[in-house]
């Protein structure tokens, strides 16, 4: 099948072949004589994995790791739920900042329902003595 068939099934973009293949995640296939890409359905069950495995959020190292699982010979699955058990940590960590910071928002939110002028709002008091912690590196 070619890039436009492929895109289709996968219900993804041709873009999006073309970068899962420039980053490595997706095996270049063979060129026609015209020098057209033609995908197997081999590339098409490979893009379904990454598909599920960016659906998780999981890192492009973390889906090289399980698509080297997948290509080899390796019977024991041990490294994947190494993946999954770090991710979820991740994702863990990713909900305990999302409540903290709705925390300040609420807070933020009680100083100042909208009455009064900009110079006397809570809110922008509530900004400027916010206490600013240094943000950790987004996962993916």
């Amino acid at each position: 099948m070619q890039i436009g068939e492929l895109a289709r099934a996968a219900r993804c973009s041709v873009a999006t072949i073309r970068y899962y293949e420039q980053v490595g995640l997706l095996p270049a296939p063979e060129r026609t004589a015209g020098n057209f890409r033609r995908y197997q359905a081999t590339h098409l069950a490979r893009l379904q994995a990454i598909r599920g495995c960016r659906a998780l959020d999981l890192s492009r190292d973390e889906i090289r790791t399980l698509l080297a699982q997948l290509d080899g010979a390796a019977r024991d699955c041990s490294a994947i739920d190494r993946v999954i058990d770090d991710h979820l940590t991740h994702v863990c960590e990713q909900i305990q900042a999302l409540e903290h910071l709705r925390a300040q928002l609420e807070e933020l939110r009680a100083r100042c329902r909208g009455a009064g002028s900009v110079e006397t709002c809570g809110v922008m008091a509530g900004l400027l003595d916010l206490d600013v912690e240094v943000r950790a590196r987004v996962h993916t």
